[in-house]
């Protein structure tokens, strides 16, 4: 009966000791997770653009100093609001990757998070700022993962006021030329940044752009 009870101690202490080997290992072993992201490590050549305005977004037409609301809009008639700034979105961004030719294939996709440009209230009195956030995704055309992480950028600008706003639409310079304008710089800014080298970078930007270099996102306005 003792050699039984020993026996039966010995095999219980080895089932123990062997469930708390697995255990650790099991603890101990790396974790391999799914592949979300490939490395960006040369240039960009932009294969497609596609730019999302939420329906949930709000829009306000109220004429007031300053609306709340996501997407505030008067450079254009009124009408859809979100074709409208899907529109300038996409003609922006097609004229900042027409010289990016050379190098990994990629899409490019934006979110507009927000769009608050200035009544006409406000443009014919004080000014104001144009207020634009989106976010910027650079993903592989065949896997469709990323290959950067998506960034939010915040890319304001000054909005023309009173005579300065008149004199402005008297030369042809209409808010909607100058925003485009200023999108089509900040949008080819960080996709010619995109990797890091300088080398790199200088490769995407050789060819002349039909646009000013932005040295700052605010300096020249």
């Amino acid at each position: 009966m003792k050699l039984m009870k020993a026996a039966l101690v010995v095999a219980m202490g080895l089932s123990i000791s062997g469930c708390a080997s697995m255990d650790v290992a099991t603890r101990n072993a790396p974790f391999v997770g799914g592949k979300e992201q490939e490395i960006l490590s040369q240039p960009v050549a932009v294969n497609d653009i596609k730019v999302n305005v939420s329906r949930e977004l709000r829009v306000s037409e109220a004429e007031l100093y300053y609306p709340v609301a996501d997407i505030v809009w008067r450079g254009d008639a009124r009408g859809d609001r979100y074709e409208q700034v899907s529109a300038i979105f996409e003609s922006s961004a097609k004229a900042a990757a027409q010289n990016l030719t050379v190098g990994q294939k990629a899409n490019i996709e934006i979110d507009v998070l927000r769009f608050h440009s200035v009544t006409d209230k406000a443009r014919y009195t004080v000014g104001g700022n144009h207020s634009i956030t989106f976010m910027l995704s650079v993903k592989d055309p065949e896997t469709g993962l990323d290959l950067m992480a998506p960034r939010k950028i915040k890319s304001d600008l000054h909005a023309f006021g009173g005579q300065e706003a008149i004199a402005a639409d008297a030369r042809g310079e209409t808010q909607k030329k100058r925003v485009s304008a200023h999108l089509v710089n900040v949008i080819h800014k960080e996709l010619s940044a995109s990797v890091a080298p300088e080398a790199i970078v200088s490769r995407n930007a050789q060819a002349s752009l039909p646009f000013a270099p932005v040295a700052s996102q605010n300096s020249l306005y």
